[in-house]
């Protein structure tokens, strides 16, 4: 997977929604986007463009919480971001401080361990992937989250993702959920799709990739 194009983030100005799963010290913490015509990316941010995936094990043991910030305050300069969903473990604080600075009706807390919103979420997130609403950029990381979630099985027949192993991280696939409800809610408020977006998307049941455009304008 690592050798599949990865492309480059959308253009400035463009409107996206963006999902955040954060983490401490042990699992990853990890921002994804998504266009309004469903194109998933991984954020760049900094002058070395680094994606907006964190492994603490690169940073001291830590997140490198300043590194977070900076990292959404480019995101909020350089696009409309429509909705931000946010996992509030471990982030309250922040997700205060982004709700004050980018607006409330922005920045929403959304607990990933609320076991009938999360299920409802993931069943959206998969049909919408399997019938091609969903494209992506080729983020290899996330790729490899998604690879190592599991369902785990909940009361009344629901299931939410957890990593098989405590090094198999699943951060980023949790973020990409968390984008596609935002997009999807987003989209249920009246908010329409506009641009043109290349995408990666899979194809057939061998996985390989293919390109194409999509051309959205508003209603």
């Amino acid at each position: 997977m690592r050798d599949t194009k990865w492309l480059p983030n959308p253009r400035s100005g463009t409107a996206v929604c963006l999902g955040f799963d954060g983490s401490e010290n042990n699992d990853w913490t990890a921002i994804r986007g998504e266009t309004m015509d469903g194109f998933q990316f991984t954020p760049r941010y900094g002058d070395d463009e680094l994606p907006t995936i964190w492994n603490p094990d690169e940073w001291g043991g830590q997140i490198p919480r300043t590194e977070v910030a900076a990292a959404v305050d480019e995101l909020f300069d350089r696009y409309e971001v429509v909705r931000f969903y946010c996992d509030p473990q471990d982030w309250r604080s922040e997700i205060g401080e982004w709700s004050v600075a980018y607006g409330d009706n922005k920045v929403y807390e959304w607990p990933t361990n609320a076991i009938n919103r999360m299920y409802e979420a993931l069943k959206r997130f998969l049909v919408d992937l399997h019938t091609g609403r969903i494209s992506h950029d080729g983020c290899w990381l996330t790729h490899q989250a998604f690879l190592n979630s599991r369902k785990a099985a909940k009361p009344g027949q629901k299931y939410v993702l957890t990593k098989p192993t405590e090094h198999q991280k699943i951060d980023p696939a949790m973020a990409s959920v968390l984008a596609h409800e935002a997009a999807m809610d987003a989209r249920a408020s009246g908010y329409k799709p506009r641009q043109k977006t290349e995408v990666i998307v899979f194809g057939g049941r061998n996985g390989t990739h293919r390109q194409r455009d999509r051309a959205y304008r508003r209603a």
